[in-house]
């Protein structure tokens, strides 16, 4: 286990690069994000610990970072003032780019696998927006359908399968899915966790057809999109998911497949705890037993507990690099926690 303290900041989000083995993002805020400055750490791994290479200071708090695809020096964060900074950490202070579209809090990005060359923001606002580095507006905007507006998307995300299909999580307990080129409203619709707010969400790297969704019910759900089902009376569907994860005692802010096996899957919590558990209808989908809508969810998959984080913990990533099971996790009690899952595993 490696750790490293952000000081006078809060963590709210942590992710390895995908280019370099020895370091990680972190998006912090001061206050809890509730008032003050931001900071973005980029973290080195060594071999005496966790080190701080570099930092950028931000007027608002942070909410969320990813690491571009496409180059492997600049990192994108979420702010609290509705902007968008992309930062290139071999330069110094200032952002090379700054978007300001969104008319509230910013709350997630995410960096599209397949495409490499944009990314995507989702807002308080209800919005989603999809960005290029090199374009200084946004190219598209997606939102809810008419008469529909959400007080806030959570969580939104590109395919790892495709370079236009995502999938985003709302406070109306609604997970869609979109396709710009089908047009700026959602292509699918699903009631996923009977009215609780999803606050996140992750597509599974193995199976296409497979993503997760956690919520303010304290429960992570996981759904295979060949079994949402029709669309019902205001254009959402009602599906059963092929699996839920039940044992955490407060709301689940985030979650993360593993990219090194399809069956694991990383949760964070406010409940002071990160888990792993393990999805056992993979199992069923590589020995070609069919899973059908409505199937009977397996309850107790629980893996193991991580408990040193001292309060919530909001943000967890799994390491591309080395031997299997390497995650970092970050939390409210200023804390980055670096560890192997083999560790808790039972």
């Amino acid at each position: 286990m490696f750790s490293f303290r952000t000081t006078g900041f809060n963590g709210y989000a942590v992710q390895y690069s995908p280019f370099f083995d020895t370091k990680l993002a972190c998006a912090a805020s001061a206050n809890f994000g509730l008032v003050g400055n931001g900071r973005l750490y980029v973290l080195g791994l060594t071999s005496s610990g966790i080190v701080a290479e570099k930092w950028f200071d931000t007027q608002d708090g942070l909410f969320d970072c990813a690491w571009s695809e496409s180059h492997e020096n600049q990192v994108v964060v979420a702010t609290g003032d509705g902007s968008i900074k992309l930062f290139d950490i071999l330069l110094n202070d200032y952002p090379v780019q700054n978007w300001r579209e969104h008319g509230r809090e910013v709350f997630s990005v995410n960096w599209n696998l397949v495409g490499k060359t944009t990314f995507c923001t989702s807002s308080w606002d209800g919005l989603i927006k999809i960005w290029a580095p090199n374009r200084s507006k946004s190219i598209a905007t997606l939102r809810p359908p008419q008469g529909v507006t959400p007080s806030c998307t959570y969580s939104a995300s590109f395919s790892p399968y495709s370079a236009t299909v995502m999938a985003s999580c709302s406070s109306d307990s609604i997970m869609r899915f979109w396709d710009p080129r089908a047009g700026e409203y959602p292509t699918n619709s699903v009631m996923a966790h009977n009215g609780a707010e999803i606050l996140s969400l992750d597509w599974n790297r193995y199976r296409p057809d497979v993503i997760a969704t956690s919520s303010v019910d304290k429960t992570i759900k996981v759904w295979d999109m060949r079994f949402l089902g029709a669309a019902t009376a205001g254009g959402v569907a009602h599906a059963s998911p092929v699996n839920e994860f039940v044992g955490h005692a407060y709301a689940v802010r985030k979650i993360a497949w593993s990219p090194h096996d399809p069956d694991l899957l990383l949760s964070a919590s406010y409940d002071m705890t990160a888990r792993v558990w393990q999805d056992n209808t993979a199992f069923e989908q590589r020995d070609q037993v069919p899973i059908t809508r409505g199937q009977q969810p397996n309850h107790n998959q629980l893996r193991g507990v991580w408990d040193r984080h001292s309060e919530f913990v909001v943000g967890c990533d799994w390491s591309l690099w080395g031997t299997a099971g390497w995650v970092a996790t970050t939390g409210w009690d200023e804390m980055v926690y670096v560890w192997d899952v083999r560790c808790v595993l039972r």
